[in-house]
């Protein structure tokens, strides 16, 4: 239960960072996508499960106060964690190479789905200005963020599995 609430906080958290302090922190209107972030390190700390609905949640914040249709994002982010919790077995804490990685493709892979389906579709065939103008900078931006923002993550999960380790620890003893 303290693990849902934590992560609810967590994805509250980075949505509001995300819209207010990195709005004002905004190189030439890209923002760095937090929510990517978050959803991306639970997926390969926690596995499919975890990812997934991490992302299913960010998503839905997403949809609810930015978003044109309900599930939308939700839907993004959801495949995106739940790809994300396929490589949990790849995953060493020590090792910020992987998270580094797999973070910069799902940023990626993030903006080419919203690419193909928001603009692609509405005849909009600019795909070389998008990309050098939006999800490369924002790629590298995310990227850039979640070298401080990932080690912060990986400390509370670290952290909250150490205390329910304790915890099951007095149960069984």
């Amino acid at each position: 239960m303290k693990r849902k609430l934590l992560i609810g906080i967590l994805i509250l958290l980075c949505f509001l960072l995300q819209c207010t302090v990195f709005h004002a922190l905004a190189f030439n209107g890209i923002i760095p996508n937090l929510l990517i972030v978050l959803t991306a390190s639970y997926g390969f700390m926690g596995g499919r499960k975890s990812g997934l609905l991490t992302g299913f949640f960010s998503g839905l914040l997403l949809d609810t106060f930015l978003g044109e249709a309900v599930g939308f994002y939700a839907m993004i982010y959801m495949y995106i964690g739940y790809i994300n919790g396929s490589f949990r077995k790849a995953f060493f804490p020590e090792d910020i190479k992987l998270p580094l990685c797999l973070i910069s493709v799902s940023d990626l892979a993030y903006n080419l789905l919203c690419y193909f389906l928001l603009f692609l579709l509405r005849s909009r065939f600019q795909i070389g200005y998008y990309f050098v103008h939006i999800i490369l900078p924002e790629i590298i931006y995310t990227t850039a963020v979640s070298l401080i923002l990932y080690p912060l993550i990986l400390r509370i999960d670290q952290k909250l599995t150490e205390q329910e380790r304790r915890r099951a620890k007095k149960f069984v003893s």
